[in-house]
């Protein structure tokens, strides 16, 4: 008689325990779900986004820049080339850059990436620019330097980096510089500077 009743609570407890793993998959399933369709209605959203701002520069291009995607047609990253202004220390270039985009792009900006190679107060060596622009939205209590009206806003888009980017070649700011040796040129050995630009809008064009 023991042994039948230890065999019947035995299958009791197997019961419960098979039941609330049951529950703990169904569980972790609705999440991964939610999760899922959270992530694909982001990326459709910003895939959307992104199509119509690439079908708008490219009806109406502009003459300062160019845009356009990759060999592997990702909407995520576009290759860019950024004509120098006229009349800056940049006139003249042809300068090859890559704007990337995150999943959930327009709340969060862009980033975008100089392939050429750069001397400017605001790039950083590697390449990537340093932009009110392009940073985060909202404000920084560590940057007082900047307001949230001059951060990114998702109201804005593509063409709006890339005046920005314009407007900093003609106008480096080297009050917050991402490189310091550039800035230190700047401001210090200003025709220093102009050759060591002029040396990069020359490279530029023979890159092409």
């Amino acid at each position: 008689m023991a042994t039948k009743s230890n065999c019947k609570l035995y299958i009791c407890v197997l019961y419960i325990i098979i039941f609330f793993l049951h529950l703990t998959y169904l569980y972790i399933s609705n999440i991964l779900i939610l999760y899922y369709d959270i992530s694909t209605y982001y990326k459709t959203d910003a895939q959307e986004l992104l199509m119509r701002q690439l079908t708008e520069l490219k009806k109406n291009p502009n003459d300062s820049f160019s845009v356009g995607l990759g060999d592997d047609g990702n909407l995520f990253r576009w290759e860019i080339m950024i004509m120098g202004p006229a009349d800056s220390l940049f006139e003249g270039g042809f300068f090859k850059a890559e704007m990337t985009f995150p999943p959930d792009f327009p709340n969060s900006p862009p980033t975008l990436k100089f392939l050429s190679k750069m001397w400017h107060p605001n790039i950083y060596p590697d390449g990537k620019v340093c932009i009110s622009i392009l940073h985060a939205p909202g404000e920084d209590k560590f940057n007082t330097q900047e307001s949230a009206e001059e951060r990114w806003r998702p109201i804005l888009g593509v063409e709006s980096v890339l005046v920005s980017v314009l407007s900093m070649l003609c106008d480096p700011n080297i009050e917050s510089p991402a490189n310091i040796d550039a800035a230190k040129q700047l401001r210090d050995e200003p025709k220093e500077f102009k050759r060591a630009v002029r040396r990069v809008v020359r490279q530029s064009a023979d890159d092409m």
